[in-house]
């Protein structure tokens, strides 16, 4: 079979970037051929029709502007992207089509060319960029449905995109175009890594037929072994507001003997957070950026990684990365988080934006004897070795193709 994937970006950039590459190795080990179309960055890593990828667009260099309208243009329907898309289509010819994150880079105009060329689409659904303008359903720090039955002016209104109402306007116009265009239509099976994630959407009005349940997956063989742990616990991930950071340091704050934090990454409240902690004289060591290497040997050390999130997470990879490791997680009660935590076996859970819940979540796991921690460990591994696995992610994806595909 051969599989073209769509994506904004051809590197190692986030959590869904990594799904995508590792879904061409699991593809192409099994002796399909597989492409990739995405716009131009300097990141980027090689690909075969590179040279077909629209060019990067200015805002990657300076930050989100609205004061050239081509660029708008390009954020919410790319002619660019659909031209190279062509180009690539007529060479490598493709039986199905696997769209990953095109929002706002590629845009859903490249949904407009594969129906031309009769290719059938299958698309990953990584956030609820369906469902709300700005991605996260989120507003001042809480989960935000305003949304809802494709209201999507209340996005302008609430500023819900960077606070900004030029950026908000053009995300909120982009939602409602695509829908009012029917642009969705030529998705023939979308792809929910979580059944909290299709549930929303089905409650959302979406047909239930067209949202297949496919968890995400972690390569085992890749995973780091257990060293035991080193006294420490861990955040890993993005420093932002929705991520929940500031609470798990006023949780800390009320803890008697906490042992030492160490936050892996960095963001736009890295500075606040790195203050908050300092001012505290909290036990936090921030690191910034890690390589996979880094995070890996972070992973096989820690206690146990905490995952304070405030929005709706939908399959968090890091948290399959955790248990692949051997390290229980303390995470909140939100989105697609419980549906892979089996509470008291290998991790628990708490109330998302309460530092008092969080606070007795990490007690309660502190407590334990060592003997409970170690059968937590090796719970948290047997789960992923049973459920989330590359053998039954590839299988099901390959019957997914197969079912909207051109070939048998």
């Amino acid at each position: 079979m051969r599989i073209l994937f769509l994506n904004n970006f051809y590197y190692p950039r986030g959590g869904s970037e990594r799904i995508l590459f590792e879904e061409m190795r699991l593809l192409r080990a099994a002796g399909h051929e597989v492409a990739v179309f995405s716009r131009g960055h300097e990141n980027n890593q090689h690909a075969e029709y590179a040279r077909f990828f629209p060019p990067p667009l200015e805002t990657e260099r300076f930050g989100f502007s609205l004061t050239n309208l081509s660029t708008v243009g390009e954020l919410v329907y790319s002619r660019t992207a659909r031209r190279g898309l062509r180009e690539v289509i007529r060479r490598f010819r493709p039986d199905v089509a696997h769209a990953h994150n095109i929002y706002g880079r590629l845009s859903l105009s490249v949904l407009d060319e594969l129906k031309s060329a009769g290719i059938p689409v299958v698309m990953t659904l990584h956030d609820l960029k369906l469902l709300c303008p700005s991605y996260l359903m989120l507003r001042d720090g809480t989960v935000c449905e305003r949304c809802r039955g494709k209201r999507f002016h209340r996005a302008l209104l609430a500023r819900c995109h960077k606070g900004s109402y030029p950026a908000s306007a053009v995300y909120a116009f982009e939602s409602w175009l695509n829908h009012a265009l029917g642009k969705y239509r030529f998705v023939s099976r979308f792809v929910a890594p979580s059944q909290f994630l299709r549930n929303k959407c089905i409650e959302y009005g979406w047909d239930e037929g067209r949202i297949a349940y496919i968890p995400n997956f972690v390569d085992l063989a890749a995973s780091p072994q257990k060293k035991g742990a080193h006294g420490y616990l861990l955040y890993l991930g993005r420093l932002s507001r929705e991520k929940g950071v500031a609470s798990l340091l006023e949780a800390y704050q009320l803890l008697d003997s906490p042992p030492r934090l160490v936050v892996a990454g960095d963001g736009p409240e890295s500075t606040a957070l790195r203050r908050k902690a300092v001012d505290a004289s909290l036990p936090v060591t921030f690191t910034g950026h890690m390589s996979a290497d880094q995070i890996r040997e972070l992973l096989s050390g820690a206690q146990a990684m905490v995952m304070p999130s405030q929005w709706y997470e939908n399959a968090p990879l890091s948290l399959l990365e955790a248990f692949a490791a051997g390290t229980p997680v303390l995470a909140s009660r939100i989105g697609g988080i419980p549906e892979m935590i089996d509470e008291g076996t290998n991790g628990y859970l708490f109330e998302p934006g309460n530092p008092s819940s969080l606070a007795a979540g990490i007690q309660r796991f502190l407590s334990l004897p060592a003997a409970a921690r170690s059968e937590m460990e090796m719970a948290a591994r047997a789960k992923v070795e049973r459920h989330f696995h590359e053998r039954r992610h590839r299988e099901l994806l390959l019957e997914l193709y197969r079912t909207v595909g051109r070939t048998p």
